[in-house]
């Protein structure tokens, strides 16, 4: 459980350092981009009023969208603390919820979330911009498919060893 909480202050942490230096210091704007590494990393301003790729951000309520991540979040805490979990799996949940704590802290402090890296290659010029906070919450909800486990094969795996 432990290290659940490190990586989800962790992911929570990169997210806005990453938001304060682009966006912040280093000035990306709607009239300042920035090409990394063009095509493949550019940094673009965005400010996603909805979730990802900008879905349901046709006046559906910042608070709205600040329940659905709450719950989502509890209700991974939840799951995690009612079935144990392997490393790989508590690190996951981590992500998740680090990540969206982040771009609900977004929400409360803008009224959107901010965007700022674009991924474009071999000829597609990618219009979606995304965060870090993004990405730790896709490879959070990956983690968890993949490393979780349900009660159920976690009583199978010991009562196996018992009999």
């Amino acid at each position: 459980m432990k290290l659940l909480w490190i990586s989800a202050v962790l992911a929570f942490v990169l997210d806005q350092l990453s938001k304060y230096l682009v966006i912040h210091v280093l000035g990306v704007s709607q009239f300042k981009p920035i090409d990394v590494l063009p095509p493949i990393l550019n940094f673009r301003y965005g400010e996603n009023r909805g979730i990802n790729f900008g879905l349901l951000g046709d006046g559906t309520s910042v608070w709205v969208l600040i329940s659905i991540a709450l719950v989502i979040c509890i209700g991974v805490l939840w799951w995690v603390c009612k079935h144990p979990q392997p490393l790989l799996a508590n690190i996951s949940a981590g992500l998740l919820v680090g990540g969206a704590l982040a771009n609900v802290l977004d929400r409360l402090l803008y009224g959107f979330v901010l965007d700022f890296l674009n991924m474009s290659c071999c000829g597609i010029n990618n219009p979606f911009v995304f965060n870090v906070a993004d990405i730790f919450i896709f490879a959070g909800a990956i983690g968890l498919v993949f490393f979780g486990q349900d009660g159920t094969s976690a009583q199978k795996k010991r009562g196996k060893k018992g009999a």
